[in-house]
């Protein structure tokens, strides 16, 4: 092994065990009450039921694309696809078990002030921050020795996206269901508080925070990780030159050093302002990223004009998230005009506010749009004015875009750390509620988990803006490969004057919108259910909301189970099939056209989704800082957190997995779009 080689490996090494060291130091911490435990305990077996009851099903449709992949496409995509898919589930799984381990520390903890809560919510989160980007490392640069030419790991992409649809779909209906089935009887209906003990689906909801919220989080940013690491090298291979190989890998790696460095520095001393120590956090990273990518550049690179300039599309990337970051925090914060808006709104009743949340979150789609224009403009141009003489200035551009998206990735570690937290300080704020440890405890929570929900909005704008940019890059690494195995059998035109092209474009404009009436709906019929079961246990025994007998919260949990379970099939199965069959029936033209439609309507409908969504959300909290819980004004603000759930914790985040997962498909299964039928 060479420099290059041990550098990511280090990096993943050195991030595990600094996330061990941190796991080691959250376990000693004081669990809390025994009440506290058997709530964590209860929500921790939940957890465990809905994941395995999802295994089941995903683990034999995993063994059987990984065999069909290997003798089919190749072994070593059959090997990669298992790699990516079984990570992908380690990631998820990572990330449930530690969100639930801190969250009743840091409820224990909200006794002791904000300072000492935040410390345990924001290390709970480092932890899955630290390993789950670690993991992705680890994974594509061990194929990619093995395997150096990355079109024979191009599996590895849809193992890690297609399980991360599964659980993003999953945990996205269950947490949505749960907490929609909470809110409506309990809130609205009895008028009890969130988190109360007395309601059948609070343990569900909880549960749901953790499969939801951090075990499909980590599974995506994995996936976005492997994917967007993916598309930049097979870019680097179409462009051949050797010195470039490796470039992506090693952007990793400065990103890894950078939000190891990141994490460590976080302090909460005389804490007031819960933003403040994660700004700082994040900024430390994003310079010594932006330092180390230049010293990589430098040493392995060179010196040359062409090394300068990829350098500067990785400076584009790194400035973007903060960007992303402020575009996001004015749709979503309620210290922010919008949100207020949004709460103004409310006086008006329910028509009036769930409007003006869909006005503010198409809004926030213009801004976003137009930074990540102007990204790809700045780092196409960069890079393709800076192309070697002979060399194809278009591949070049196209290697600057992954680069900036590869960039963006780099900091996952450091992003998802700021992400994590959010869940936890979510489910301590529900410990607190049913253990009823006071008003002062709950404001704690409150806080954080405010800010956490601006965070969790932050990152799933990340994660949108990252798949935008590898699937620019995947899109060019497909008609590539197609132009290589075709050559001299079709006519590849990806022109606006094949009809090909432009009815997969159609195809792909249309496949966001399917998808997302399906998760809605999917969400819609799974909370109906959870709402006639709450019904029906506060109408069966009176003394549920008296508080002299116990809610049957296990009904609730597998209520969620099985109904998510059963939602999630119809997605996934039009995101593996669409490409195949388009390809088969239309060809490669066909393929790329639905590809690049989706990326069109897919990138702004999954932004908007997310941030109406975050902005319901926080509107809602803003109600309830303002001490007006229980009041109409807070009735209707908690309607369009509820019509807010599936938008940005179902939909929204599923759609940039099913843009980076069609892509993968395509790649992958080229060589069997045969065109059948002559347009």
């Amino acid at each position: 092994m060479d420099i290059q080689q041990i550098l990511p490996i280090g990096a993943g090494i050195a991030s595990f065990i600094v996330a061990m060291i941190i796991v080691s130091w959250i376990t000693k911490q004081p669990s809390g009450t025994k009440e506290m435990m058997e709530i964590s305990n209860a929500v921790k077996v939940g957890a465990a039921a809905f994941l395995k009851r999802e295994m089941k099903l995903i683990i034999p449709i995993a063994i059987a694309l990984s065999i069909i992949i290997g003798y089919f496409i190749g072994f070593s995509n059959g090997v990669a696809f298992a790699v990516g898919a079984t990570l992908s589930a380690v990631a998820g799984l990572i990330s449930l078990k530690i969100t639930v381990k801190a969250a009743v520390r840091a409820a224990h903890l909200s006794g002791s002030g904000l300072g000492k809560t935040f410390v345990m919510a924001f290390r709970g989160g480092a932890t899955v921050g630290l390993a789950v980007p670690a993991m992705a490392l680890l994974a594509i640069t061990g194929l990619y020795m093995v395997y150096p030419n990355p079109i024979t790991i191009a599996g590895v992409g849809i193992g890690a996206s297609l399980i991360a649809l599964f659980i993003r779909i999953g945990g996205g209906i269950f947490t949505k269901a749960a907490d929609m089935g909470a809110d409506l009887v309990g809130k609205v209906e009895v008028n009890i508080p969130e988190d109360d003990p007395r309601n059948p689906a609070t343990i569900a909801d909880n549960v749901g925070d953790n499969v939801g919220d951090a075990a499909g989080m980590g599974s995506d940013v994995y996936e976005s990780y492997i994917v967007t690491i993916l598309a930049s090298l097979l870019i680097a291979a179409l462009i051949g030159a050797p010195e470039i190989f490796m470039y992506p890998i090693l952007i990793g790696t400065s990103g890894m050093i950078a939000s190891i460095i990141g994490i460590v520095i976080v302090r909460s001393k005389n804490l007031t302002d819960v933003m403040k120590p994660l700004n700082v956090s994040f900024y430390v990273s994003a310079i010594i990223a932006i330092i180390l990518n230049f010293i990589f550049t430098y040493y392995f690179i060179g010196q040359t004009i062409t090394a300068y300039a990829l350098f500067g599309t990785t400076v584009i990337g790194v400035i973007l998230v903060p960007v992303i970051q402020k575009i996001t925090d004015r749709y979503t914060n309620y210290k922010y005009k919008p949100v207020k808006d949004i709460v103004d709104s409310a006086k008006w009743g329910y028509a009036s506010l769930t409007l003006m949340g869909i006005i503010k979150g198409m809004q926030s789609t213009g801004p976003f749009m137009i930074a990540l224009i102007i990204a790809i403009i700045v780092s196409f141009s960069i890079a393709s004015n800076a192309a070697p003489e002979g060399a194809d200035p278009i591949l070049y551009g196209i290697f600057g875009t992954s680069l900036t998206a590869m960039a963006m990735l780099s900091l996952a570690g450091i992003v998802l750390s700021i992400d994590a937290f959010g869940p936890i300080a979510d489910n301590a704020g529900g410990i607190v509620e049913m253990t009823g440890m006071g008003e002062e405890n709950r404001k704690v929570t409150d806080e954080i988990d405010a800010v956490g929900n601006t965070t969790k909005a932050v990152t799933k704008g990340f994660a949108i803006a990252s798949a935008g940019l590898a699937a620019l890059a995947m899109i060019q690494a497909f008609q590539f490969e197609a132009a290589h195995i075709f050559a001299g059998v079709l006519d590849l035109n990806y022109s606006l004057t094949n009809v090909t092209v432009i009815v997969g474009l159609l195809v792909g404009g249309l496949l966001p919108f399917i998808i997302t009436g399906q998760l809605i709906d999917g969400v819609s019929r799974a909370a109906g259910k959870m709402v006639d079961e709450v019904r029906r246990q506060f109408k069966s025994d009176s003394g549920i909301l008296a508080g002299t007998s116990k809610p049957d919260y296990a009904k609730c949990v597998d209520i969620a189970t099985a109904a998510s379970i059963k939602e999630l099939w119809k997605p996934a199965i039009i995101v593996i099939v669409s490409p195949i069959v388009l390809g088969i029936l239309l060809g490669p033209t066909a393929v790329a056209g639905l590809l690049m439609g989706a990326v069109v309507t897919g990138l702004p409908l999954a932004y908007h989704l997310a941030n109406t969504g975050g902005a319901w959300d926080n509107a809602k909290k803003l109600v309830e800082m303002r001490g007006e819980k229980g009041t109409e004004l807070h009735k209707v603000a908690v309607v369009g957190d509820i019509i807010g759930d599936p938008y940005k914790d179902t939909a929204g985040p599923a759609l940039n997995t099913v843009i980076k997962l069609l892509n993968t498909i395509a790649i992958v299964f080229v060589s069997v779009f045969i065109a059948l039928l002559a347009l």
